[in-house]
């Protein structure tokens, strides 16, 4: 995917996952009570700062916080920019 995003510094580009339609047992979340989603892949990634080197590359599945980053729309896809500091975890 190409992305015509270049986030500067320490931001990422995360994609977010799709929300949970269903629970486990079967039952369908309405969209007024779907969570916001807390996981993502990485599709774009600043060079870093210069005593911080980038720990996350591009295609990586992130965990975020609930808040975390901005939200922006490029080409009808909805996208978050963050600091690489707003996430907790790779997958």
């Amino acid at each position: 995917m190409s992305l015509n995003i270049t986030p500067i510094a320490d931001r990422v580009v995360v994609e977010p996952t799709a929300a949970e339609t269903t629970t486990a047992s079967g039952i369908i979340i309405p969209d007024t009570a779907k969570e916001k989603p807390q996981r993502g892949t990485i599709v774009a990634v600043g060079a870093g700062k210069k005593d911080e080197p980038m720990t996350v590359k591009s295609g990586d599945t992130v965990l975020y916080g609930k808040y975390a980053g901005t939200e922006i729309t490029v080409e009808g896809k909805e996208y978050l920019i963050m600091r690489e500091s707003d996430i907790f975890a790779i997958i």
